[in-house]
C-alpha cells in the first residue's frame, strides 16, 4: 500500500453513487426477478468505467469501481454462496431510540431499503465464485490507463455479514464466523492476487455496538470486538498486512450517534487487526475530535491512518480549507507519510441510499482532492515540522 511520501494520497470508503438503470437491474436481481445476465454485465462495466474516471478527475489518487455491481457492501455474497434465504427477524436494538423515539420513528419511515436481508439458514459454501473474478476484472479493465496512484477493492468481514444476516442455522457465534471466514477467504486472496489493495469493511467492530450489542458491558463487547478481529486475521494470514486495509464506522446515517464507543475503547483491538491501513469516521460532529487520541496512542510501526475528512451523511459540500486542516491534525501526530485522507464512509451503502445527491457526492470529494493539495501545499512546505 502506498504511503503519502511526497504528497497526501487521498481515497475513499468503497461506495459510490451507482446510475439509476443500474439501481433497478440491482434490485430485480436482488428480488429475483429475470435479468438478462449480459445486459446486466454491461451495465455495470460501464457503471464502473464511468465511476473511476471520476474519481481522477475529482482528484482522488487510490480508487476503486465503486462498488456498482453490489446492491449492498455486506448483503452481497447471498447471491454468490449458499446458505441464506429467508427473511430476517432480528430487530435492529437501536439503542438511540429509547432516548429519541421520535426521531427514530421517524428516520425508519425515510430509509427503508428495496434490498432483502435474509437470514443464515443453512451451510455456507461457494455457488458463484466467477462473480468476483468478473468484478475484478471489470475493475482491471477500468483502472489500466486510467492515471491512478493505486487501485482497491472492498470485501465484506466475517463480522460485518453475521451482523447484517442473523444466523440461523450454525451452533455458535463463533462457528458462523469461521463459516463465512472460510468462504471469505477465497475472495479476499483473488482480490490481492489480482494487485489491488484488499479494504476489508468493518463497521461491526463500533456499529454493532448501539445496533446489536446495547446492554452488553464495554467489556464483554471488546470479546466480541476481538473474536472478530481474531477470526478476520485467520481469514487473511496468506496476505500480506501492507496489501490491506480495514474500514470501521458508528453507521452510515444522520443521527444522534450519542451511544457511539468511543474510539478509544476499542483503537487497541483494532491495531490487532493484520491490516496495515485503518480507515475511519473522522468529519463528522460525534467524531472528529478524536484526533486527539493519537496524541498519546502510539500508532504502530506499518500502519497507517485513513480518517474520513469528508462527512457522507450531510449534504453539505465542506470547504478544502476545513478538510486540509483535519488533515494537518493527523499529520501532526502521527506524521504526514502516515495519513491518507479519505472519507467517513461510503456514498452508496445501498444501492437505492438516496441521502447525498450524487452530484454532492462527487462535489464533496473534488473538495477532498483540493483540500489534500492544500494540505501537501502546508506540509511539505514546512518541510521536516510536517512530521511527527
Amino acid at each position: 500500500m502506498r504511503r503519502s511520501t511526497d504528497r497526501i494520497l487521498t481515497t475513499h470508503t468503497g461506495s459510490l453513487p451507482r446510475p439509476a438503470g443500474l439501481v433497478e437491474l440491482l434490485r430485480k436481481e436482488d428480488s429475483g426477478e429475470p435479468v438478462d445476465a449480459r445486459a446486466f454485465e454491461a451495465a455495470v462495466s460501464a457503471a464502473v468505467g464511468e465511476v473511476v474516471r471520476k474519481q481522477v478527475a475529482a482528484g482522488i489518487t487510490v480508487v476503486n469501481d465503486g462498488e456498482q455491481g453490489k446492491p449492498g457492501y455486506a448483503t452481497y455474497i447471498k447471491a454468490r454462496v449458499t446458505g441464506f434465504g429467508g427473511e430476517n427477524r432480528v430487530t435492529t436494538a437501536w439503542a438511540e431510540a429509547r432516548d429519541f423515539p421520535e426521531y427514530q420513528a421517524r428516520r425508519a419511515g425515510n430509509t427503508r431499503s428495496s434490498f432483502l436481508r435474509p437470514v443464515c439458514n443453512g451451510p455456507i459454501e461457494w455457488r458463484d465464485f466467477a462473480a468476483v473474478r468478473r468484478e475484478i476484472d471489470m475493475l482491471e479493465a477500468a483502472t489500466k490507463g486510467a492515471g491512478a496512484e493505486e487501485v482497491f477493492m472492498s470485501a465484506a468481514s466475517p463480522g460485518v455479514v453475521s451482523i447484517f444476516m442473523a444466523n440461523e442455522y450454525y451452533p455458535s457465534r463463533e462457528k458462523y464466523l469461521e463459516a463465512i471466514a472460510r468462504v471469505m477467504k477465497d475472495e479476499y486472496e483473488a482480490i490481492h492476487a489480482a494487485g489491488f489493495v484488499l479494504q476489508l469493511d468493518c463497521p461491526d467492530l463500533a456499529m454493532s455496538r448501539h445496533n446489536r450489542f446495547p446492554d452488553m458491558s464495554l467489556e464483554d463487547f471488546r470479546k466480541i470486538v476481538a473474536l472478530h478481529v481474531e477470526v478476520l486475521n485467520a481469514a487473511t494470514k496468506g496476505i500480506p498486512p501492507d496489501r490491506m486495509r480495514l474500514h470501521l464506522c458508528w453507521g452510515n446515517y444522520e443521527g444522534p450517534h450519542h451511544l457511539d464507543v468511543p474510539l478509544r475503547d476499542i483503537i487497541d483491538l483494532v491495531l490487532r487487526a493484520r491490516p496495515a491501513g485503518i480507515s475511519f469516521e473522522g468529519a463528522n460532529p460525534r467524531h472528529e475530535h478524536e484526533w486527539k487520541i493519537w496524541r498519546d496512542i502510539r500508532l504502530p510501526a506499518g500502519k497507517v491512518l485513513l480518517p474520513g475528512v469528508i462527512d457522507s451523511t450531510t449534504n453539505f459540500i465542506e470547504h478544502p480549507e476545513v478538510v486540509a486542516d483535519r488533515i494537518v491534525r493527523y499529520a501532526s501526530v502521527v506524521g504526514r507519510e502516515n495519513v491518507i485522507a479519505g472519507t467517513d464512509c461510503g456514498f452508496g451503502t445501498f444501492a437505492d441510499n438516496d441521502g447525498i445527491d450524487p452530484r454532492i457526492a462527487w462535489a464533496k470529494l473534488a473538495s477532498l482532492g483540493e483540500g489534500a493539495r492544500r494540505a501537501t501545499d502546508e506540509l511539505w512546505r514546512r518541510g521536516a515540522a510536517g512530521a511527527a
